[in-house]
């Protein structure tokens, strides 16, 4: 294979090249993520076989880890939108913020909602209670979109126990309970700097929800609408079974390690528990559209999850080659000689996200790189591990699934999403990391 720092430099072309072919040129994304993941795997001298072989793999376990997910998140935002669950729901929240903060609603619950679940099934579940309230609130959905997932994307990183932060506490030794704490410091200004650049960022761009039905009609067209709590329920319960999920894993075992802590844990898998939230979404259709309900309301939301899931899973494709050039092992002996105190973990994480694609990867990784150095540094285990958690948003672009997933649900344009999510990812990153470099004043 090529050095590293070669890889590196094909890796800038083939960014450019993303950007150029499905923002200037218009052409699919599928088809340009795919057609770079094999130009690049063949400019670094991987053997041919070894490319597809990646190809094939990175798109088939992003299809594994999300597909499902999608599918199941798509068919319940749609199921929810048409028996008018999504109006109950944008009416209760609008009631208590007002009209004109729901940016504001969509990234605080988006902040509460990842700390237990992955930020791509996060935003699938919130992706319709978004739109209903963009097109309620007549807010752009390049504001909403972006609103929401930099309020997902700061708990997903920082806070346990999400996996990510929760494996560099226990890779750096780190008490998994002042991760929590630092990251819940960390991550709320982050999370309100990511509203506040949405609000900047995408003021200019008109974006609609792509509801099918207006608030107006959704009032003439229901003769009755259906209750708050079962209105709520699909989005919920995936989030409470998460969550459980999650408590369930915690090193104090608090549900033991019996039939209780395997129930939740079958459960509480985001496959298990979104096809549940399905299932609790068919409570919400009257008995005399049961029948469309399953049949064409279903296969309608399987045929829209049809292009987010080859788009993303495209992109997984092109991390995986990725992931197998030299490049990580050129960004990890280059760093980890450089005496830059608690900026060194954020550089290397922020270098290997976007180098990569995967938030939970770059963590990983870093955390490996950081273990031995620990004591040499003098870092603060808790404080490296949330830090390291601010460089793996840094920069979320055509390599990460979670990119594909913000602009496909929030109708985002490719061009658009590079302008607005990716350079919001960055503003949130270095906002999260001047906030570890204030707190590691005190600790």
């Amino acid at each position: 294979m090529v050095s590293g720092s070669l890889a590196l430099i094909f890796l800038l072309v083939a960014v450019a090249l993303i950007i150029l072919a499905t923002g200037r040129w218009k052409v699919n994304a599928f088809v340009v993520l795919i057609g770079v993941a094999f130009l690049y795997g063949l400019a670094i001298g991987m053997p041919a076989l070894d490319v597809v072989k990646a190809v094939r793999d990175g798109f088939g376990g992003t299809l594994a880890s999300i597909g499902i997910v999608i599918i199941a998140g798509t068919i319940m935002g749609y199921i929810l939108e048409k028996t008018g669950a999504a109006l109950v729901m944008t009416r209760a929240i609008l009631g208590l913020v007002g009209k004109n903060r729901a940016p504001l609603a969509m990234n605080m619950a988006g902040y509460v909602v990842s700390i237990p679940v992955f930020c791509d099934s996060g935003y699938v579940i919130m992706s319709p209670l978004n739109k209903a309230l963009s097109a309620e609130s007549g807010t752009s959905m390049s504001v909403m979109g972006v609103a929401l997932a930099t309020g997902l994307y700061a708990t997903h990183t920082m806070v346990p126990p999400t996996p990510g932060p929760l494996a560099a506490a226990g890779t750096l030794n780190a008490d998994v309970g002042m991760v929590i704490l630092y990251g819940l410091i960390v991550s709320l200004p982050a999370s309100l700097v990511g509203l506040a650049w949405a609000k900047f960022a995408g003021r200019k761009y008109v974006i609609s929800a792509g509801v099918e039905e207006t608030y107006s009609d959704l009032i003439k067209n229901h003769e009755r609408l259906p209750g708050a709590f079962l209105s709520f329920l699909p989005l919920l319960l995936p989030i409470v079974l998460i969550l459980l999920k999650s408590l369930a894993g915690f090193p104090s075992k608090p549900f033991g390690s019996g039939a209780l802590a395997a129930s939740l844990n079958f459960f509480g898998d985001p496959v298990t528990a979104l096809m549940l939230g399905v299932l609790a979404s068919l409570l919400l259709v009257p008995d005399k559209n049961l029948g469309t309900a399953v049949d064409k309301w279903m296969g309608q939301g399987i045929k829209d999850a049809a292009i987010i899931l080859a788009i993303t899973a495209a992109g997984g494709s092109f991390g995986k080659v990725l992931a197998a050039s030299p490049m990580k092992a050129f960004i990890a002996d280059n760093m980890a000689g450089m005496n830059l105190g608690i900026l060194l973990p954020f550089l290397i994480s922020a270098a290997l996200k976007t180098a990569q694609g995967s938030s939970t990867v770059a963590i990983i990784t870093t955390s490996a790189i950081m273990a031995p150095l620990m004591t040499a540094l003098g870092l603060n285990p808790a404080l490296t591990a949330v830090t390291i958690g601010a460089g793996s948003m840094v920069v979320s672009h055509a390599n990460d699934s979670y990119f594909w997933v913000v602009s496909q649900f929030a109708n985002i344009p490719v061009d658009v999403a590079y302008k607005i999510y990716t350079s919001a990812t960055a503003v949130v990153g270095v906002a999260a990391f001047l906030g570890c470099l204030l707190l590691s004043l005190f600790v």
